[in-house]
């Protein structure tokens, strides 16, 4: 059962940075590969349902113990529980729609890796620094890493204090004492810790690729119409420069095309996950920020994670407004094609007029930025990311008065 291996046009494997490396192993969020056995695909539908199966156990075990210590009003016990309870509704969430979308995600990679994707051997400066701004991501998938370690360590420490404890807060509808039982449920939170972890690291990491090397190809896209023109007024064919400059400019509208459609497929892709996560962000920065807040030594493990998951954001937020930026330049991008110069220098007025009416037509296509939204609800900026913190913020203070009020009584 081999998952799908990403390959350049020419066939060659792409170099996967270490977080999509894993990513990659991941059996829910990863496709499998287009010569994949029909047995295999049985198997991994097979995986596909046990790992459902099991989302919805650690579901109800989470859920009752959450209920029970809302019913005892235990503030600071319940938010012990509420950050995975959160993070594991939005796994299932996410998990059920790439599910349905499996083969065209598959798809969509292929021509992401064989169109998009800024390859190394042809472009190794523009690639230096797309890859240069991936940094702080895989930053934050070491900072997943650490808290899914911290919390995978967890029944070592139950073994020697020879105590039962799952890795998270849970209450069973069954006696879980007996070894039989117990053996199986920690394994189960064991795959579940392992998934969940791998999906939050790696595919925010695979959304950043895809956005980085979709802006840098609209950078590349510039330089090359900048370096033509350059070309053409050096030359100075005076009777064929207007035709030239339109030539060219056909050519770019064309490569700019595909690039705006290739955005599209992307919203198409994740603008439902995309509005799943954000949906839940605020309230499980919240949660992560009140733990840390109230038993900063006790709960370093939250603090780690409000971290991780507040400078993922921050970075989305960025990446998503830098290709907004550049995709906003392109109208300026035609207009800057020093096409002023080409008409005072060329001597035919046939074609002046066509490249003024087709530079007129590429400002209108471009005239207005694109931006990876979810669901038409918000777009993936610095600025939505901006008002998330905020609202976290406020649900943060609004737990504090609580707990305040709680300790008085």
């Amino acid at each position: 059962m081999v998952r799908y291996v990403p390959r350049f046009a020419d066939g060659q494997k792409v170099k996967l940075a270490w977080p999509l490396a894993i990513f990659r192993l991941n059996h829910i969020f990863w496709p499998l590969d287009p010569s994949t056995g029909q047995w295999a695909r049985y198997l991994d539908k097979v995986l596909a349902v046990g790992m459902t199966l099991v989302f919805m156990l650690n579901n109800d075990a989470e859920l009752r113990y959450l209920r029970f210590q809302a019913r005892n009003r235990n503030l600071d016990a319940f938010l012990s529980g509420m950050p995975t309870y959160l993070i594991l509704v939005e796994a299932q969430f996410r998990s059920l729609h790439i599910l349905m979308h499996l083969e065209k995600l598959q798809k969509f990679l292929e021509i992401f890796y064989a169109n998009i994707y800024i390859d190394p051997r042809k472009e190794p400066e523009m690639f230096r620094k797309v890859d240069g701004k991936m940094l702080i991501n895989r930053m934050v998938s070491a900072m997943y890493g650490a808290v899914i370690s911290l919390y995978l360590i967890s029944p070592v420490f139950s073994i020697i204090n020879k105590s039962k404890d799952f890795l998270y807060s849970m209450i069973f509808p069954f006696n879980s004492d007996p070894l039989y039982l117990f053996v199986p449920l920690l394994l189960s939170n064991v795959w579940v810790g392992v998934v969940i972890d791998s999906m939050m690291f790696g595919e925010t990491s695979l959304l950043c690729e895809l956005i980085i090397h979709l802006n840098g190809s609209y950078l590349l896209l510039k330089r090359d119409l900048q370096l033509a023109i350059e070309k053409i007024l050096v030359a100075r064919d005076r009777p064929q420069m207007a035709k030239q400059l339109k030539v060219l400019i056909i050519k770019t509208l064309k490569k700019n095309v595909a690039l705006n459609q290739f955005g599209q497929q992307l919203e198409g892709q994740y603008t439902v996950r995309v509005f799943i996560m954000f949906a839940f962000a605020a309230g499980l920065l919240c949660a992560l920020s009140f733990k840390a807040y109230t038993n900063p030594m006790a709960n370093y493990i939250y603090a780690i994670w409000f971290g991780a998951k507040t400078v993922e954001l921050l970075s989305l937020g960025q990446i998503g407004s830098d290709l907004a930026f550049t995709t906003d330049s392109l109208s300026s991008m035609y207009y800057l094609t020093h096409w002023e110069q080409i008409l005072q220098y060329s001597t035919n007025p046939s074609e002046n007029l066509r490249l003024l009416k087709l530079i007129n037509l590429s400002i209108e296509m471009n005239s207005k930025p694109f931006y990876v939204t979810g669901l038409k609800y918000f777009r993936v900026s610095l600025q939505a990311v901006l008002k998330i913190l905020q609202a976290s913020f406020s649900y943060f203070t609004f737990l504090t008065s609580m707990q305040r009020r709680q300790m008085s009584n």
